[in-house]
């Protein structure tokens, strides 16, 4: 192991939280020094030296091993959460040690979920601060990185294969400094223009830019207790619908069709997957509510199920209503897209549409053979055949994944977690989703979890976020030669 090589690539990393953490205390000054400019100016401080030291004193490396990749990953995330916590310790409140490491963690990997009571208590900021942990996790720590320091040989293409949630399968052909390009033009852009979109549609300038971080990194934090309900406004709740969309999307699809100006993103059969299953889901909880009698008016119950599919599938989190109350198969479907979610290639969590897609299509193919034993089928995603080797990674990592999830539901409820909160808390926290269901739905909070409770979702929420092999990769790193 290269201590120095991954010291170098850290530090730039810490670097990049200590320049947002400048600008929130900037934040600050404009709403005349509240009180969190003090915790975060010193913060700003300690991340800026802690990875400044790396980069002054550590001889640079130029070529980087798998070895020390994996490391690097990981730690970078693990590292900016810490880090990442101090504003929230320094300024105190609710903000218990674990509760600071719960919302620190939640913020970066864009689960959105809270342990905070009253949001609308923190100072502005502070709330600008834990918006802006979003926008450095969705386009990931290290992709910034790749960005600043380059790398040589094949080993580029390694790291982008790791890190899933912003470099997916298709764009392994670019060249890395392209890839990361391409990601960052569109979530760039992307946050730009719903910030824009959001003023237009009648947030003030502050809110706007809060909701932005948010959305386009489908994360969920909002600046208001209700979230995005509490501005009771239908151009605003379209905004967001028409950007956690998008933000579920693949990004390179999303270059390619607005650069070339063709239909490339809704030829691809995951994108229309994706957008298929918002239409049969909102038409089966529309149904569901009305026959229910749980509607709130035509119009509003089918926008308020458009909304919330939307909104679990993408995995940003944001609410209108308190989706806890809805019938149980509202909530069923609720929890099957907290699983399924977006696209790879977005900041989405969970298996991934590209994954279920493959599943299916292998499942039929299963199938088939059972009836013509000696038949060749190939499974095929579109015009592309999919080999053998990539079905059965995809499949076992969904049986991992499954593993995780109940392993993480089963902890809570030997702590005493009510079995629907542990299960939807296991969900959510493991699909970067955000809310669950019961006492951590949409619009409640994480903060009567126990400790260790706590502590098991903020590593399910790291587990998630790096696509689970990463991490236990990380934790078997000795026995490497």
């Amino acid at each position: 192991m290269n201590i120095s090589v991954v010291s170098r690539n850290i530090g730039i990393a810490l670097l990049f939280n200590a320049l947002f953490m400048f600008l929130s205390a900037a934040v600050s000054v404009v709403y005349d020094f509240d009180s969190a400019f003090s915790p975060l100016l010193l913060s700003a401080v300690i991340t800026f030296t802690t990875g400044l030291f790396p980069l002054i004193f550590v001889r640079k490396h130029e070529e980087i091993h798998i070895k020390e990749g994996f490391t690097i990953i990981v730690l970078s995330w693990i590292l900016s959460c810490i880090f990442g916590m101090l504003p929230y310790v320094l300024w105190g409140g609710e903000f218990t040690l674990i509760n600071a490491w719960f919302e620190s963690v939640s913020g970066y990997t864009t689960t959105g979920g809270t342990i905070l009571q009253d949001i609308e208590a923190l100072p502005k900021s502070l709330l600008f601060w834990r918006s802006s942990t979003h926008f450095i996790g969705g386009i990931g720590v290290v992709v910034f990185m790749l960005l600043i320091l380059p790398m040589v040989s094949t080993f580029k293409m390694r790291l982008s294969k790791l890190e899933m949630t912003s470099l997916s399968k298709e764009n392994y052909r670019l060249r890395t400094k392209e890839a990361i390009r391409v990601i960052s033009t569109v979530f760039v852009g992307l946050t730009i223009a719903s910030a824009m979109a959001f003023m237009f549609a009648g947030m003030g300038p502050f809110d706007a830019v809060n909701h932005a971080f948010s959305v386009v990194s489908t994360g969920g934090f909002s600046t208001k207790n209700a979230s995005i309900g509490a501005f009771d406004s239908f151009p605003i709740e379209l905004v967001a619908v028409v950007f956690m969309i998008l933000g579920g999307m693949h990004f390179g699809l999303i270059y390619n069709t607005f650069s070339d100006r063709s239909a490339k993103l809704f030829r691809s059969p995951v994108t229309k997957l994706y957008l298929g299953t918002i239409v049969v889901v909102s038409v089966i909880i529309s149904a569901d509510l009305f026959i229910h009698g749980a509607g709130t008016g035509f119009w509003r119950t089918v926008w308020n199920s458009v909304f919330n599919v939307v909104s679990y599938i993408s995995t940003t989190g944001f609410a209108t209503v308190d989706c806890s109350v809805w019938p149980p198969l509202s909530i069923l479907m609720l929890m099957f897209l907290s699983v399924q979610c977006a696209c790879s290639g977005s900041t989405s969590g969970g298996l991934k549409t590209d994954r279920i897609l493959i599943f299916w299509k292998s499942l039929r193919v299963q199938l088939r053979k059972q009836m013509h034993p000696s038949a060749v089928i190939p499974i095929r995603v579109g015009t592309s055949i999919v080999d053998t080797q990539m079905v059965a990674a995809v499949n076992l990592y969904i049986v991992v994944y499954f593993l995780f999830m109940f392993v993480g539901a089963a902890l809570l409820c030997m702590m005493g977690v009510d079995f629907m909160d542990a299960f939807s808390a296991s969900v959510a926290s493991l699909g970067n989703v955000g809310p669950g269901f019961g006492s951590v739905g949409s619009l409640e909070n994480f903060s009567q979890i126990p400790f260790m409770g706590k502590f098991i979702l903020a590593a399910q929420m790291l587990f998630g976020r790096l696509e689970i092999y990463s991490l236990i990769i990380m934790f078997s790193i000795w026995k490497w030669r």
